[in-house]
């Protein structure tokens, strides 16, 4: 049921494709556990020209979007998001691929192609090992409003 209203950032769902770009299969898109912090971060091209007929005034148009969203948290052996995300740290290329979705309180969700970059591992000897990655667009993302 979609809700209304304000919600606490908790009630956001993030799943990864754990087959990588090879499937879609519900059973392949998993939660990563553990997750504390997430930020969707926009990052957008905008072309500027200044013709001679607005008076020095520039006009620009939105060419080009991606997005990157950021989670940060703790490392947790044995879940098969937590461990999938944790294994991309030594890959490169298409490796690196998969399929994000995040569901939120709403209702709405986004499915995007992404590549995932894995940018921390690791902590003090008396921390939880942490686990952060960034789950960059690869191509246009899908958005689906709630209903």
């Amino acid at each position: 049921m979609p809700g209304t209203g304000v919600f606490p950032v908790s009630n956001i769902v993030f799943k990864i494709g754990i087959l990588g770009i090879l499937s879609v299969e519900p059973a392949s898109m998993v939660i990563i556990k553990d997750m504390e912090t997430f930020s969707i971060a926009l990052d957008n091209g905008v072309e500027e020209w200044t013709p001679m007929d607005t008076d020095g005034w520039v006009r620009r148009l939105m060419t080009a979007k991606s997005m990157t969203v950021s989670l940060n948290g703790k490392r947790n052996y044995g879940d098969a998001g937590n461990d999938y995300v944790a294994g991309l740290a030594y890959k490169n290329g298409q490796g690196c691929n998969t399929k994000a979705s995040i569901t939120f309180p709403d209702g709405g969700a986004l499915a995007m192609n992404c590549v995932v970059n894995v940018t921390e591992g690791g902590g003090d000897s008396t921390a939880v090992e942490a686990l952060s990655f960034e789950m960059m667009s690869d191509g246009k993302p899908t958005y689906t409003p709630a209903i």
